[in-house]
């Protein structure tokens, strides 16, 4: 089985959300490896949005893990 049939294989496994999420990463790859600037990556709408994401994901873990501290259930 090649690399990309087991890549493929993978994805089929995953649920949708994650799949998005290689999706995403493949696209930064192809942007990466093409020839381009990679710089303008960190300026694209995708990756504003990733980082986004990203981040508000963190403040909700964040607010989670503060009310569990206040409430001493840590």
């Amino acid at each position: 089985m090649s690399v990309h049939d087991q890549a493929i294989a993978k994805m089929r496994l995953l649920p949708d959300s994650l799949v998005q999420e290689v999706n995403d990463f493949i696209d930064f790859l192809l942007w990466k490896h093409s020839g381009k600037d990679s710089s303008l990556w960190f300026e694209s709408k995708e990756y504003i949005e990733m980082a986004e994401s990203d981040f508000s994901d963190y403040l909700s873990n964040l607010e989670d893990y503060e009310n569990h501290l206040a409430g001493g259930e840590i």
